[in-house]
């Protein structure tokens, strides 16, 4: 029998990798953010520049995506030990991923839950819900449901939806949470529903602005001058509630 040789293995591939706000275990995917983070040590630093501009110190944040907690790492940084990052990841493996990150980084100000945000009690097929092709799980993957209300938070600043085609459901059922907290809102638009997505926004009291920021980077943080992004940009929107005042000059209001 032929011994268990983990030198070699780890001759191999690297175990972690580090990456601008921290270091992520090796990850197996093809995942855009998985190519991102292992080329150029980050991934959608545009949206993080943007995001900067609102966030504080001691404020609660809500991702539904955990893209392997590629930006979990920032956020966790930016609202700081007096606030917290909670992030529903419905996928199995993503969530396992998503959770290695959090505890490699020490990030006790991080909460994590395994569950789809965007219906009612039970549970589904990965492969049945709107938006799940943005998620690396198996399609009869059994996945638990849920809404952004029945999570109860005390407090939210800022609504980050990563996969497109998934904020109708997802803000339906944050109706009370949104209300009471009016958060930023922060999302990817599914072009087929940007304009549903885009009504739906607005009637919940809220102005909105576009944001397509590329993918690459050029100024990331391994320094990699190849561009495995060409071209691609996501189509994101930013939207704030009408009476705070707040306006995006350099973005175009839709």
């Amino acid at each position: 029998m032929n011994a268990f040789n983990p030198s070699a293995q780890e001759a191999t591939a690297p175990l972690l990798w580090t990456v601008r706000y921290g270091v992520v275990s090796a990850i197996a995917s093809t995942h855009p953010a998985v190519r991102s983070l292992q080329m150029y040590g980050e991934w959608g630093e545009a949206e993080i520049d943007l995001l900067s501009t609102v966030i504080q110190d001691g404020q609660t944040v809500l991702q539904f995506g955990g893209e392997f907690g590629a930006q979990t790492l920032w956020l966790a940084r930016v609202v700081g030990a007096k606030g917290c990052v909670h992030v529903a990841e419905p996928a199995r493996i993503g969530f396992q991923q998503l959770c290695a990150s959090v505890a490699l980084n020490g990030l006790t100000n991080v909460y994590t839950v395994n569950q789809w945000l965007g219906q009612r009690g039970g549970s589904a097929g990965l492969g049945t819900l709107p938006g799940a092709q943005h998620f690396q799980g198996d399609a009869a993957e059994q996945v638990k449901l849920g809404t952004v209300d029945e999570l109860g938070l005390d407090s939210l600043h800022l609504l980050k939806i990563n996969a497109p085609g998934t904020a109708v459901q997802l803000l339906d059922g944050a109706v009370e949470t949104i209300r009471r907290c009016r958060p930023i809102l922060y999302f990817r638009l599914e072009p087929e529903q940007a304009v549903s997505e885009v009504k739906l926004v607005k009637e919940l009291g809220y102005r909105c602005w576009s944001h397509a920021p590329h993918m690459y980077n050029p100024e990331n943080a391994l320094g990699q001058a190849e561009n495995i992004f060409p071209g691609r940009v996501h189509q994101n929107l930013i939207a704030v509630p009408v009476e705070s005042g707040t306006v995006f000059e350099q973005l175009m209001e839709v």
